[in-house]
C-alpha cells in the first residue's frame, strides 16, 4: 500500500466490507431505543463518528451537515461537531480556528442541556464536549480554564454514573479521568482530594476494559484510550504491542492507527518498523493535512545517521506547518542535521533561530531552548558530537551503531560534571535495550552519582530505568526506591513525563 492506495485482493475487500458493515449494524441495534432519550444514532452519524477517528474531517463534516438539515434537534450532532474540531485543533495548532471554535462550547452544551433529564446522554454529551475542550485548552497554554472543564467534567460523569450505573459509555470518560487522577504526583494529591477528585490508574484500566469489551459503539475508542495510556504512562505488554501492529492492517484507511503505531514503535525503539506504517499511512483530500508525519520522517532518518534526508523532511516540515509547537525543537534537529555533518558554519544559523521562534509547551521545545543557550555560551563542544550520535541511534533501536559509537569515548573523553553524566547514562541505556541490564547498573549508578550536584535530568532517567529493571526482577523495595529517586529530581525539562511514569509505577506497585 502507498500514499492514498488501497491494494488488497476482491477477497480481502469483500471481507473488510463485511466487517464494517455487521460493526455498523451492530451499533445501529445498540442504540435503537436510544431514540426516545433525544438522541438518534443513523448510520449517516455513526459513519461520521468513525470517520473522525480515521482523521478523515472533511468526510466526517459532510455526513455531519448532510443529516443536521434533516434532524437539527439530535444531540448527538453537537457532540460529533465538538468531537471533530478538538481532532482538527490537536493537529493542526490553528491558533485562529481555536480562537473562533472556543466561542461555540456554551452553544453546543446549551444544545445538549435540551435532553431531557431521563436521559444518560444528557450529562455524557456535556461531560465529553468539556473535556475536549479540557485538552484543547490545555494544548493552547490556557491552563486554568482547560483544568476546570477537566473538573466539571468529572463531576458531571460522577452523577451521571449514580443516575445511571447501567450506562457503560459513562465509563469510557471516567476510566481516562480515573487513571489521570490516579498518576497524579503525591506533592499535588492534597488539590484532588480538596476537590473531591478520586481514581487510580488500575480502576480506570478496568474501566476502560469493561467498555472495550462489552460496549460496541464506543469499543475502538475506549480501546485506543487503554493502549495510549500504556504507551505513554505505564508499558505495553507483548499483546498490546501486537495489537497496534495489527490495528493498522485491518483498517488501511486510518490515518490516526497508522499514526499511533509509528510513534509508538517508534517510542519503543523500532523505528525501523515504525517507517513502514508511516508509509503505508493513507492520505488524501478527505483527510485532515497532517505535516507532522514529515517531522517524523525526519526523526527516523536522524536517528540513522542519514543527515541529508533528515535535514530535508525537516525543512518540508516548516514549509506545511502553521502551529507554535515543535518549532524550537526543529531548529534544534536542522542545527544537528548540519552540525553532526560537519557542517557547522551552515548549522549555527539554525541555532540562533531557536530563541525567537516557538513555544516552550512541551519537552522537546524545552529542550531545545536549553541547548541552545549553553552552545552559545559555549557549553558544547565538538567531543559532544559523539553523544548526540550515539542518542539519536539508540532513541531509534539502531543498537549496534550506538554501541560503537559509544565504544568509541569514556569519561574520561568529556570535561563536564553533565558530558560525564549523560555519556554514563547513555552507555547504560545502550546496554539496557541490548539486554544487558546487569552490565547497565553500574552506569546507571555512575550518572545518578554525578547527578548530585548538576545534570538533574539524567539522574532522574537513570533512577526511572533502575527501578523499571528492578521491577521486573521482583526486587519490589528497590525499585520503589528508584522511582521515589527519580521523581525527587527538581527542575529539569523531563520532569513531567519521568514523574508521571515513576507514579504510575509506583501504583502498580500497590504504592
Amino acid at each position: 500500500m502507498k500514499w492514498g492506495k488501497f491494494h488488497c485482493n476482491d477477497k480481502d475487500n469483500r471481507l473488510f466490507l463485511c466487517v464494517v458493515a455487521a460493526l455498523l449494524l451492530l451499533t445501529f441495534r445498540t442504540f435503537a431505543e436510544d431514540t426516545k432519550y433525544g438522541v438518534v444514532f443513523s448510520p449517516r452519524l455513526q459513519k461520521a463518528y468513525f470517520e473522525i477517528q480515521k482523521l478523515r474531517l472533511p468526510s466526517a463534516r459532510q455526513l455531519i451537515d448532510a443529516e443536521r438539515g434533516q434532524q437539527s434537534a439530535n444531540a448527538f450532532i453537537p457532540y460529533l461537531d465538538n468531537y471533530a474540531d478538538l481532532h482538527y485543533l490537536l493537529i493542526s495548532e490553528d491558533k485562529a480556528a481555536y480562537k473562533i471554535l472556543a466561542q461555540k462550547e456554551d452553544q453546543r452544551l446549551a444544545s445538549v442541556d435540551k435532553l431531557p433529564d431521563n436521559s444518560p446522554y444528557k450529562r455524557f454529551f456535556q461531560a465529553e464536549i468539556r473535556m475536549h475542550w479540557a485538552f484543547a485548552k490545555l494544548k493552547y497554554g490556557n491552563e486554568l480554564s482547560g483544568s476546570w472543564e477537566i473538573i466539571k467534567a468529572y463531576r458531571l460523569l460522577e452523577e451521571n454514573r449514580k443516575t445511571f450505573p447501567d450506562f457503560l459509555p459513562t465509563q469510557k470518560s471516567l476510566g481516562l479521568l480515573h487513571v489521570l487522577i490516579g498518576s497524579i504526583p503525591d506533592n499535588y494529591l492534597w488539590v484532588a482530594k480538596i476537590l473531591g477528585l478520586k481514581g487510580s490508574i488500575t480502576m480506570g484500566i478496568n474501566e476502560l476494559r469493561v467498555v472495550a469489551k462489552e460496549e460496541p459503539f464506543f469499543k475502538q475508542e475506549a480501546e485506543l484510550i487503554d493502549l495510549l495510556l500504556h504507551a505513554y504512562t505505564l508499558k505495553l505488554s507483548p499483546a498490546q504491542q501486537n495489537r497496534i501492529r495489527q490495528w493498522p492492517k485491518e483498517q488501511p484507511d486510518n490515518l490516526l492507527l497508522h499514526f499511533f503505531a509509528t510513534t509508538v514503535l517508534m517510542k519503543e525503539g523500532k523505528s525501523e518498523e515504525a517507517s513502514y506504517y508511516l508509509e503505508e499511512a493513507p492520505s488524501g483530500p478527505m483527510y485532515i493535512d497532517f505535516p507532522f508525519l514529515q517531522y517524523l520522517r525526519g526523526e527516523i532518518r536522524l536517528q540513522k545517521g542519514d543527515y541529508e534526508a533528515a535535514y530535508d523532511h525537516y525543512l518540508l516540515f516548516q514549509k506545511h506547518y502553521h502551529g507554535f509547537n515543535y518549532l524550537k525543537d526543529t531548529n534544534l534537529k536542522l542545527f544537528m542535521c548540519r552540525w553532526l555533518d560537519g557542517k557547522d558554519p551552515e548549522a549555527n544559523a539554525f541555532i540562533r533561530k531557536i530563541a525567537g521562534n516557538g513555544s516552550t509547551i512541551v519537552e522537546a521545545d524545552q529542550f531545545a531552548q536549553r541547548i541552545a543557550e549553553e552552545y552559545l555560551a559555549g557549553k558544547i563542544g565538538r567531543q559532544q558530537k559523539v553523544l548526540y550520535k550515539a542518542r539519536y541511534a539508540t532513541d531509534g533501536g539502531y543498537l549496534d551503531t550506538a554501541m560503537d559509537l559509544i565504544q568509541s569515548v569514556n569519561e574520561k573523553s568529556f570535561i563536564s560534571i553533565t558530558e560525564k553524566a549523560e555519556f554514563n547514562y547513555r552507555k547504560g541505556r545502550i546496554l539496557q535495550k541490548s539486554r544487558q541490564d546487569e552490565k547497565s547498573l553500574p552506569y546507571y549508578e555512575r550518572a545518578i552519582q554525578l547527578s548530585e550536584s548538576s545534570a538533574a535530568g539524567f539522574g532522574a532517567a537513570s533512577a526511572l530505568q533502575l527501578g523499571y529493571i528492578f521491577m521486573e526482577k521482583s526486587e519490589q523495595k528497590k525499585a520503589a526506591l528508584y522511582f521515589k529517586k527519580a521523581m525527587s529530581y527538581k527542575k529539569h525539562e523531563y520532569k513531567n513525563s519521568i514523574d508521571n511514569k515513576a507514579r504510575a509505577a509506583l501504583t502498580q506497585l500497590g504504592q
